[in-house]
């Protein structure tokens, strides 16, 4: 099935390939020129198989030859991703290290643990950001709703039974659904799982009736017809799914996105830093890749590092008040 191209914001675009023209010669001059230090690690701290893992495993295969050394990706599993949040700051071995991470390893954690063992802010620097995501509510195929005016009279009547799943307690999706729950005046109690795959697991068997996760985790099985979404949290419609409204559409103020932003420890050289974060700029302009993100439900996003350190500013300025908020505590 034929996969409509990712929207990128134009201006962003511009932006980072004005810059990419300005270092143009230069980077074309020393393309053969091995990175210093050698291999280019990722790090991913979520599984194998799931969108930070694809995200960084495609733009590894980009990067290796602009930077000439080889690009290996390594998953570090454990605490949420706040594992190898610590360890990777703490390696000061000088190799090149990079970490793909998320909101929740890099705002929400430092905000509901009192020690996360790392600083976000000063332990680590954005290099870029490659991809922002939204959100979609979805049922199983055993919840009698096709709409979301029809869930919402649904959840009214049968308080006792709603509850929404979602990926992780702590998660954006977590918060996005205690934020629906308010706007809809009802008490929508959260149950986390352990990642993606036992909460779909989950929705398809009925033993959850309600999620909120990634549009990505979710988008296959609605094509396939074992699950269906009913709303996605972008304010504008998802290209591939023109006929599933936004929240706004259905009345509802209420709009997010999330993003795999790449991360350089505070220790590795910042001329290195700079190198590194020019090639991932020309890479995520290249029309393939952008092409093999969309065909793995990403959207790709083209960013410098300073664009990057202002997307962040501005979405901790946006999600913080609704953390603390939440008083959730994990």
């Amino acid at each position: 099935m034929h996969k409509p191209s990712p929207k990128l914001d134009r201006r962003q675009t511009l932006q980072a390939l004005s810059l990419l023209g300005a270092a143009g010669l230069m980077g074309a001059a020393r393309a053969e020129t091995p990175l210093e230090g050698g291999t280019l690690k990722i790090v991913v701290p979520y599984p194998a198989g799931g969108t930070s893992d694809r995200a960084a495993r495609l733009l590894g295969d980009a990067l290796a030859p602009r930077l000439g050394v080889p690009v290996i990706v390594e998953n570090h599993v454990g605490a949420g991703g706040r594992l190898a949040a610590q360890q990777l700051w703490r390696d000061s071995s000088g190799q090149n290290q990079l970490l793909l991470a998320n909101p929740a390893t890099m705002l929400v954690a430092p905000l509901v643990f009192k020690d996360v063992g790392y600083d976000p802010d000063k332990d680590y620097r954005p290099v870029s950001q490659i991809t922002r995501y939204s959100f979609g509510l979805a049922v199983g195929a055993g919840v009698p709703v096709r709409e979301f005016a029809h869930l919402r009279a649904w959840m009214t009547a049968n308080q006792d039974k709603v509850a929404a799943g979602v990926p992780a307690t702590g998660s954006l999706p977590h918060f996005f659904a205690l934020m629906l729950g308010e706007q809809l005046g009802l008490s929508l109690p959260i149950v986390g799982y352990r990642g993606s795959a036992p909460l779909l697991n989950d929705l398809m068997g009925g033993h959850v009736p309600v999620a909120v996760d990634t549009l990505d985790a979710l988008e296959p099985l609605h094509r396939s017809g074992k699950l269906r979404i009913l709303a996605v949290s972008s304010d504008e419609r998802a290209a591939s799914l023109p006929t599933v409204p936004t929240f706004r559409d259905v009345g509802l103020k209420l709009s997010a996105l999330g993003w795999n932003v790449l991360y350089a420890p505070a220790n590795l050289p910042a001329a290195r830093a700079q190198r590194i974060a020019a090639a991932v700029t020309a890479a995520m302009a290249q029309k393939d890749l952008q092409a093999r993100f969309a065909a793995a439900d990403m959207e790709p996003v083209i960013s410098t590092a300073e664009q990057t350190r202002r997307m962040l500013t501005a979405y901790a300025a946006q999600w913080t008040p609704v953390v603390r908020k939440s008083g959730f505590q994990p």
